[in-house]
């Protein structure tokens, strides 16, 4: 069994607006229901520390990010979007990278794409169609 990550998250908040506690609710239940490493979650009110929100430029809230394990990802809006939220902390393409799935790649199949205005119908191998 591969060890388990450690993540280290940041919510950004600004007071007990109805998206700050949306998103603080919908993070707890992904945390309590998808993160099967240790996990810190931070909450800052940004209204009450202005200065952290400033240091790590925070322009919105609420904001969730992803300090650990690295790539840092920021995740803006009240989180109500669980899947893009899972695959902004790489959780959700840890999930589908499994063994249980094949994610093999596989060759696209061809398109039929009507050729470019102007393109001259004599150099189209299938010819004319008939008229």
């Amino acid at each position: 069994m591969p060890p388990r990550k450690t993540y280290i998250l940041k919510l950004y908040v600004a007071g007990n607006t109805p998206n700050s506690m949306r998103a603080l609710k919908t993070l707890r239940n992904i945390l309590e229901t998808e993160f099967l490493g240790v996990y810190a979650l931070k909450v800052i009110d940004v209204l009450k520390n202005p200065q952290l929100a400033e240091e790590d430029k925070i322009l919105a809230t609420p904001t969730l990010a992803k300090i650990l394990p690295p790539p840092v990802r920021r995740i803006i809006g009240d989180l109500s979007d669980r899947e893009r939220v899972l695959i902004g902390l790489d959780l959700l393409y840890d999930e589908l990278s499994d063994e249980s799935f094949d994610l093999e790649p596989r060759a696209a199949a061809p398109l039929d794409l009507p050729p470019p205005d102007g393109a001259d119908a004599a150099l189209d191998p299938a010819g004319p169609e008939p008229g």
